[in-house]
């Protein structure tokens, strides 16, 4: 029978283990999530091609989850205006409990079948919209219960999960398997779980951002100049982009125009 993230650990007696011990154990799991991802590349790729689909139509994408996955939802769309400049709104995460869950877990939260719905109508979620739900074990109410929503109401739904034939993945119609087996901690799906969906919204959001035409070559030309950190960034690939030689100059130009995008399509004209 195929091992869980809720299967017993493969680690006993961990609080008899010397610190270096419990150190490399956790990193030979850790190196095995990565390969558990290469076999689900061409399920990524699906989902991808039609959140861009969607997304270039004016859809939006959200992302929807309790607990850790919730919040690794919440911090891969947090993310993705400052990064690539899209619109504040274009991707959502929802974590049950609402925002106070962020730090702080909610009992029960996660119970209700019907509050994902709920929440995802707050927001007018409609046909044109792709909702990706988040859950480690695939078996979270406040997940299932709003794919299954959605596919009454023909929205598109994606998921990322760490089992196999889970109902997260059932009523999904573009679900993500990554199964990562047991938890160095039995059942602790921060871990190798937690790992596994942090790489997979990295992927699937930047892919989406770069077929949305928000990258240039390697570069984050629509990031938004938030810090002085950025400004530099920018004031330097603006140089590169335009052969401007004095830093002070495609700074103030950088600092005009507010994007790189914008500043070097300013100085080519």
């Amino acid at each position: 029978m195929e091992k869980t993230t809720e299967s017993d650990s493969y680690y006993n007696n961990l609080e008899s283990m010397s610190v270096d011990e419990l150190l490399r154990h956790m990193n030979k799991e850790d190196k095995t999530v990565p390969h558990a991802i290469e076999k689900v590349i061409p399920a990524i790729e699906a989902l991808v091609n039609v959140i861009t689909g969607k997304m270039k139509n004016g859809g939006r994408l959200f992302y929807l989850g309790a607990g850790t996955s919730g919040r690794l939802g919440i911090v891969d769309a947090s993310e993705c205006p400052p990064t690539y400049g899209i619109e504040h709104g274009r991707v959502i995460g929802l974590i049950a409990g609402g925002d106070a869950a962020m730090r702080k877990a909610v009992e029960f939260a996660e119970d209700d079948l019907n509050q994902g719905w709920e929440d995802l109508k707050e927001h007018k979620i409609g046909e044109n919209d792709f909702v990706i739900g988040i859950a480690a074990s695939g078996s979270t109410p406040y997940v299932v219960g709003a794919l299954e929503h959605c596919n009454k109401n023909n929205i598109v739904t994606g998921c990322i999960t760490c089992n196999n034939g889970s109902a997260v993945a059932k009523a999904a119609k573009y679900p993500i398997e990554v199964v990562v087996g047991p938890e160095f901690v039995t059942g602790s799906t921060r871990m190798k779980s937690g790992t596994a969906q942090k790489l997979v919204l990295n992927m699937i959001s930047t892919s989406v951002m770069i077929k949305l035409g928000r990258v240039k070559g390697n570069k984050m030309v629509d990031m938004q100049l938030s810090n002085n950190k950025l400004v530099d960034r920018g004031t330097k690939m603006l140089m590169k982009n335009t052969g401007i030689e004095n830093y002070e100059t495609a700074k103030e130009l950088l600092l005009k125009h507010g994007s790189v995008r914008k500043a070097t399509e300013s100085y080519k004209k």
